[in-house]
C-alpha cells in the first residue's frame, strides 16, 4: 500500500518509479481523488460545526421561551445533521475508492534495481558450482529409471486432474527428507523460529500480504470464504498485523514448511511435463519482520540462507537480481536463485527472496515503537523460499542421475534417509 502523503509531497518521483516498472504514471488521478476526499471531509467538518452551534442556540431559545425560534432552530439542526451524514458518507465512499486504487498499484522498485522489461533483462550477480558433465544424455526427472515408477501423474490426474502428482516409496521419502533437512538448517544454523501455520486464511490476511485484490484469480477460495495459501509467507507475515512491536523484538525471523496451492492462472501450456509447475506443492518459507534501517542487510542474509541449502546439497546455481519489469507486485527488490537442471540444460528458479519495505506493513498496520519512545513506525517485511521442495527434488534427482537409471543422492540427505545414499534403478534406497 502506498502512502498518499508521500505521493502528495513528490508526485514526480512516484510517477518515475512506476514508469520504471512499465506502469503508467498515476499521481494526477490519485491526487485528484485525494483532493476531492479532503474537500468532502472539510465540508463535513464545517457542516458539523454549524450543527453544533445551532444546537446550542436551540437551548438558548428554549430557555427564553421563544417557541417560534426554538422550532426554527430545531429544524435547522435536523437539516444540518442530515447534511453532515450525507457528506460523511460521500467522504467515506471517495476514501474507499482512493484506498482501492492505491491497493492495486505495485510497489516502487528500490533505486538499485536494474531497469528492464522482462526476465531477459535480469542481471546475474553470482554463480556457484559447475554443472556436471555427463557421459550420457541426461534426462528429465520423470524419465529417470529409478524415479519413473514412483512419480505417478496418471493416478493423480484420475483423482484431481492435471498438474498434480503422487510421489511413492523412495521418491516420497527423499521429498520428505529435503523438507526436513531445510527446516533443520534454517532453525539450527540460521536462527529462524519454526512455525506450523494454517493453510486456510481470511480475506484480511490475503489483502494484508498484497495477494488481494489484484491476484484473486491466482488463488483458490473455499465456498465459505477462506483462501488456500499460495505460500506460508501469508500467515507468517500477517501474524504481526495490527501489532505495535517493541523495537527490541526486531528482527523476527520465522520459517515454515507447508502445503501451497496455486491456480496457475495464465500459465496454460507452460511446464506441462513433470512436476515443475503444480497446483499443489510444498515449500519451506522464510519471513523476516525488521526495522526499516536493517531490511536491506536482512535481505542479503536471507539470500545467503537460501543459497546455503543448495550448496550443502551440491546443486550448482546462479543468482540474479530481477529487473523492474520482472519483479513481483509487492516487491521493491527481488533476488532469484536458479538451480541447474540438467534434463532441460538450463537454470530454473528455485527461490525468490524479496523485500517489500513497508508496502505490506501499511496494508496490515504492522508497526514498532522506536527505542527512543517516538511515534510508532511501520516495520519492513521480507520473504523468501528456502526452498521450493518439489523443485529441489527435481534438481537433486537430475543432477545425481546415473547412466543406469539410478541416482546418487547428496551426502547431506543421508542422515534423513536411514544412512542410504543411492536411489537404485529399480526405485529403492540403498
Amino acid at each position: 500500500m502506498h502512502d498518499i502523503k508521500a505521493i502528495r509531497e513528490n508526485p514526480a518521483a512516484f510517477d518515475a518509479a512506476l514508469t520504471r516498472r512499465g506502469d503508467e504514471a498515476m499521481s494526477s488521478s490519485l491526487l485528484a481523488l485525494d483532493e476531492e476526499r479532503r474537500a468532502k471531509i472539510a465540508a463535513a467538518e464545517a457542516a458539523q460545526a454549524a450543527q453544533k452551534a445551532a444546537a446550542k442556540e436551540v437551548g438558548a431559545a428554549k430557555a427564553k421561551g421563544d417557541e417560534a425560534e426554538f422550532e426554527r432552530l430545531r429544524a435547522l439542526v435536523g437539516e444540518k445533521k442530515s447534511e453532515v451524514a450525507a457528506m460523511q458518507n460521500e467522504a467515506k465512499e471517495i476514501d474507499a475508492k482512493l484506498t482501492d486504487a492505491l491497493a492495486r498499484i505495485a510497489n516502487l522498485p528500490a533505486d538499485d534495481v536494474p531497469n528492464g522489461a522482462d526476465e531477459d533483462d535480469n542481471v546475474e550477480i553470482k554463480q556457484w558450482g559447475t554443472p556436471k558433465s555427463f557421459d550420457f544424455k541426461p534426462v528429465e526427472h520423470f524419465e529417470i529409471g529409478g524415479v519413473a515408477a514412483s512419480m505417478d501423474f496418471e493416478t493423480a490426474a484420475k483423482i484431481s486432474g492435471a498438474r498434480f502428482v503422487m510421489l511413492k516409496g523412495a521418491v516420497a521419502r527423499i521429498h520428505r527428507a529435503l523438507a526436513q533437512f531445510m527446516i533443520d538448517v534454517h532453525v539450527d544454523e540460521n536462527g529462524l523460529t519454526e512455525v506450523n501455520t494454517p493453510v486456510l486464511v481470511r480475506d484480511e490476511a490475503m489483502y494484508g500480504t498484497d495477494k488481494l485484490p489484484k491476484f484473486a484469480e491466482d488463488s483458490y477460495q473455499t465456498t465459505n470464504g477462506w483462501w488456500l495459501i499460495s505460500t506460508s509467507e501469508i500467515p507468517l507475515t500477517y501474524s504481526v498485523a495490527t501489532d505495535i512491536l517493541e523495537q527490541s523484538a526486531l528482527p523476527i525471523r520465522m520459517t515454515a514448511h507447508s502445503l501451497c496451492f496455486r491456480s496457475e492462472a495464465g500459465s496454460a501450456g507452460k511446464d506441462t511435463s513433470g512436476m515443475l509447475r503444480q497446483h499443489q506443492f510444498e515449500k519451506v518459507e522464510m519471513v523476516s519482520i525488521t526495522h526499516p534501517d536493517e531490511s536491506d542487510n536482512e535481505q542479503k542474509r536471507m539470500l545467503g540462507c537460501a543459497e546455503g541449502i543448495l550448496e550443502k546439497l551440491g546443486i550448482p546455481y546462479r543468482t540474479v537480481v530481477l529487473c523492474t519489469g520482472d519483479m513481483g507486485f509487492g516487491a521493491r527488490r527481488t533476488y532469484d536463485i536458479e538451480a541447474w537442471i540438467p534434463g532441460q540444460d538450463t537454470y530454473r528458479e528455485i527461490s525468490s527472496v524479496s523485500t517489500t519495505g513497508d508496502f505490506q506493513a501499511r496494508r496490515m498496520n504492522a508497526r514498532f515503537r522506536p527505542a527512543d519512545g517516538g511515534k510508532p513506525e511501520y516495520v519492513h517485511t521480507l520473504n523468501g523460499s528456502g526452498l521450493a521442495v518439489g523443485r529441489c527434488l527435481i534438481a537433486v534427482l537430475e543432477n545425481g542421475q546415473q547412466a543406469d537409471g539410478s541416482v546418487e543422492l547428496p551426502e547431506a540427505l543421508v542422515p534423513y534417509l536411514g544412512g542410504k545414499s543411492t536411489l537404485s534403478a529399480d526405485g529403492k534406497l540403498v
